[in-house]
């Protein structure tokens, strides 16, 4: 079964200035629309690296929705467990700057609770033979807590990601029982009620390690944009990890890629500091291409000693 992940999909709609950006002005540019979502690029990005993972979620009952699952296909993903719903996706809108950084954004997510249904009926399915869990930790609270009770019946391992710290920070809980969390430096911020904005890594590091034991989170890596990312164990392990020099065309998926690397690495039994150097070489290979989607690779060019299946 692979890495199965489990989250929302969303539709991106991305405007990018032709010229100077101008905040708060009119800026002619170009807009586009592409497949998006975490959890749904975390597949992608997993897949990727020539693994097969599985995605649950839900998508439109539409051309759309059929689009996503054909791509998804494509990259050799396990859509079996997809379902189709009316309004199945979420919307993300996001102004670009000339940086390729993002200056505002607005999200609508969707309702993923038609996956209880499924996760009650096929559960044991899914999660018995998987390798390892990506959970967006931020879904309904009732799938959480049913994730997690797989998790703990068949002994798999659940790697968190978020795409709203608002709905995570009301999951603590939650986080005690993942095997890593990844998050971004604001995001951390957040959680642990602090300003990290200013912070380098040298100093993000020591208020992760002091934080993640005060939290009782096994492990938490705070990615940190062009500085890099830094991570924290609750036994005192904690290190940094830096980001690959490239230029950047658009950022948008490099976070979701970081996380994909660190939990393949985590999963086939990379250590963290190892998994994080898979996580920023993912993100480098996003943040470079004009298509911003993740090249492929083989494992053995991450160090993993796994058979390519057709």
């Amino acid at each position: 079964m692979g890495i199965v992940v489990l989250g929302a999909v969303f539709v991106d709609i991305k405007g990018h200035p032709l010229s100077v950006y101008i905040p708060g002005g009119r800026n002619a540019g170009r807009v586009e629309q592409v497949h998006g979502g975490v959890s749904r690029n975390v597949a992608e990005d997993i897949a990727n690296v020539e693994l097969r993972p599985t995605f649950v979620s839900i998508v439109d009952d539409t051309g759309m929705g059929e689009d996503v699952i054909k791509k998804l296909r494509r990259h050799k993903v396990n859509t079996d467990y997809i379902l189709r719903t009316p309004q199945g996706m979420g919307t993300w809108l996001a102004i670009f700057d000339n940086n390729g950084d993002v200056t505002a954004a607005i999200s609508k997510r969707p309702d993923l609770t038609p996956l209880a249904g499924l996760l009650e009926e096929k559960g044991d399915e899914i999660f018995r033979d998987c390798d390892s869990i990506c959970l967006e930790i931020d879904m309904e609270s009732e799938l959480v807590s049913q994730v997690f009770k797989y998790a703990q019946k068949y002994h798999k391992d659940v790697y968190a990601v978020v795409s709203n710290m608002s709905i995570a920070m009301e999951r603590r809980d939650f986080l005690k029982r993942t095997s890593c969390f990844v998050c971004n430096q604001q995001e951390a911020g957040l959680l642990f009620g602090e300003d990290y904005s200013e912070l380098e890594p040298q100093a993000m590091e020591r208020e992760l390690a002091r934080n993640v034991v005060g939290a009782q989170i096994p492990r938490m890596v705070v990615t940190m944009g062009d500085k890099g990312a830094v991570y924290a164990q609750m036994d005192g392990t904690s290190g940094y990890c830096p980001a690959k020099n490239v230029d950047v065309l658009d950022t948008t998926g490099a976070g979701d890629s970081f996380f994909s690397g660190v939990a393949i690495g985590l999963t086939y039994g990379k250590t963290l500091a190892e998994s994080c150097e898979m996580g920023a070489r993912l993100a480098a290979s996003v943040i470079c291409t004009a298509e911003n989607v993740c090249p492929r690779f083989l494992p053995s060019e991450f160090g993993l000693d796994m058979p390519v299946t057709d």
